[in-house]
């Protein structure tokens, strides 16, 4: 797994885009628009990167993009919440931060104490305690293998990138649960929301911003030059450290006060490309 810039001396004037799938690239059909692929299109044969950034397993965003036919070179993928790297054109992670284990096995436990759902990952599947109704529902759009494990940790084989906790019904349960660990969390694991049922949990260390950055100086690429968009709270901290961060006209507003400007449309109306498209 590397960790250092591939020996560019200078700033390249390449661009960067660093984007959220659900509610930023993704219309409300979970697709990638054809206008919106157009954009991409063009945007990488001009010779810029494109990563998709996303809380979903590295697995998951590739299935996104297979689907929409992205295919050509120039694409990484920032997945579980920027806690892996991976480049597609070399199929290889370039950076990743692993839970340990040991934490997987202390928020299940706490996680029981509320009632509430909590799950994990191996390299290519979900690690679900039980088939339940909050997996079915993730599932919908998740669509990777299903491994039932009451003990999370006795289907591991190495530290995951990421856990999520969901509560279908009552936010106020994640977020009591959330409090719950936070004195524990501190050094530990980042607790951020994707939307209002999924909590997720990764390492205090990674996050979507520190993803960006990470991408920048291995490419050599100023951080002026890194354009970044998404609608939800694990979305800031990219936004923020991209020169310029996007918020969706459908984010909420503490994602929208956290970014330089917001787009005059919505995700289910190619609202990203229409901003791009007056940006580059």
């Amino acid at each position: 797994m590397g960790n250092t810039c591939p020996g560019k001396d200078i700033l390249t004037t390449m661009k960067l885009l660093f984007t959220d799938l659900d509610g930023t690239l993704l219309n409300n059909d979970s697709q990638i628009s054809i206008k919106t692929k157009a954009f991409l299109d063009e945007f990488l044969a001009a010779g810029n990167k494109l990563i998709l950034s996303s809380g979903r397993p590295k697995n998951s965003v590739l299935e996104v993009k297979n689907n929409a036919g992205l295919t050509q070179p120039g694409i990484l993928l920032s997945c579980n919440n920027g806690a892996q790297i991976y480049d597609c054109d070399t199929h290889e992670t370039i950076m990743g931060k692993r839970l340990p284990i040991s934490y997987v096995s202390c928020l299940q436990q706490q996680a029981a104490k509320y009632h509430i759902h909590i799950q994990t990952y191996s390299e290519n599947a979900i690690i679900s305690p039980a088939e339940d109704e909050s997996i079915r529902f993730y599932r919908r759009r998740i669509h990777l293998p299903l491994i039932i494990s009451p003990v999370l940790s006795d289907a591991l084989t190495e530290g995951p990138y990421k856990m999520l906790a969901i509560d279908l019904h009552d936010h106020e349960k994640l977020e009591a649960f959330r409090t719950s660990i936070s004195d524990w969390a501190k050094g530990k694991i980042q607790t951020i929301y994707s939307n209002d049922m999924y909590l997720e949990l990764f390492h205090h260390t990674a996050g979507k911003g520190s993803a960006l950055r990470f991408v920048c100086e291995y490419y050599g690429v100023s951080l002026s030059d890194a354009y970044a968009a998404g609608d939800a709270e694990n979305d800031i901290s990219m936004l923020q450290a991209a020169g310029t961060g996007i918020a969706m006209l459908n984010a909420s507003e503490k994602v929208k006060q956290s970014a330089d400007v917001v787009t005059v449309l919505d995700n289910d109306r190619d609202g990203l490309a229409d901003l791009m498209r007056k940006l580059v």
